[in-house]
């Protein structure tokens, strides 16, 4: 083994130790708390000076981490994963910026950096990869999702645009009224009750909505998540543990021996 090789496998225990992911953990939580006082204008103006030099701590610290998991890998392997590209981008677009005049910029970014929260603990890391790999799966339910909305739209908008013009005045309004509705906000007492008083059938219209809407098609979307997220956590475990063998492969490996065995015999 090369002295780099052993270099990178020294660094790389380093970075893999719970103690040093802990840290940097721990400096995410203080970067977010640090940024949430910073909110209140009385507080920032009496320790503008403390704030400053806390911010620019915390940023070489998470920095030289960056160096250090840049170190511990090729230059090739570190930006082949996606995780480094989102911790370098936003480590280092807080040194672009640094000293410029957009200071809301700069706040913007500290708060950014707790984000890196994500990189940082692997199951939360496993649920956005899970996440990512349902927006494929969802465009279908998207696009069905869309057909029932302009269905329900239409027929609203023909039905209640005289009675209840807040609510269904036009095809726009009416796709309003149908999103605070499927989010279940006051549909009932707000939307379905004043209509209800002229149109005594119109608990038909509202009610299928409610249940096409939120209790089938939200619920495609939380099977497809679900799904998802088990695939990406088998993924990660035969990641981390390799391949097992099947029993056909075990089975061929023993039949090789055996046949091994009988030609020295």
């Amino acid at each position: 083994m090369t002295t780099l090789k052993v270099y990178q496998s020294r660094l790389n225990q380093l970075i893999e130790n719970k103690w040093f992911t802990g840290t940097i953990i721990t400096l995410i939580i203080l970067n977010a708390i640090i940024v949430g006082i910073e909110t209140s204008p009385s507080l920032y103006k009496s320790y503008q000076s403390l704030f400053v030099v806390a911010d620019k701590t915390l940023l070489y610290l998470f920095t030289l981490e960056i160096i250090l998991r840049f170190l511990a890998v090729s230059p090739k392997t570190f930006f082949s994963k996606g995780w480094n590209w989102f911790d370098f981008i936003i480590v280092g677009m807080g040194h672009l910026f640094a000293g410029a005049h957009f200071v809301t910029v700069l706040r913007i970014l500290r708060v950014l950096r707790v984000l890196r929260a994500i990189s940082v603990i692997p199951s939360l890391r496993r649920l956005v990869d899970a996440l990512i790999l349902t927006i494929p799966s969802m465009g279908n339910i998207f696009i069905l999702m869309s057909i029932f909305f302009y269905i329900y739209a239409v027929i609203g908008t023909m039905l209640f645009s005289s009675v209840a013009p807040e609510y269904f005045g036009s095809l726009p309004v009416s796709l309003m009224t149908l999103f605070q509705i499927v989010t279940l906000d006051s549909w009932a007492s707000g939307i379905m009750s004043s209509i209800l008083e002229i149109y005594k059938w119109s608990w038909i219209y509202f009610i299928s909505f409610v249940l096409l809407g939120t209790f089938i098609i939200f619920n495609l979307f939380i099977g497809v998540i679900v799904n998802n997220v088990e695939k990406a956590n088998e993924d990660d475990e035969k990641k981390t543990n390799g391949e097992q063998p099947t029993m056909a492969e075990l089975k061929q490996e023993l039949d090789e021996i055996k046949r091994l065995l009988k030609d020295r015999s």
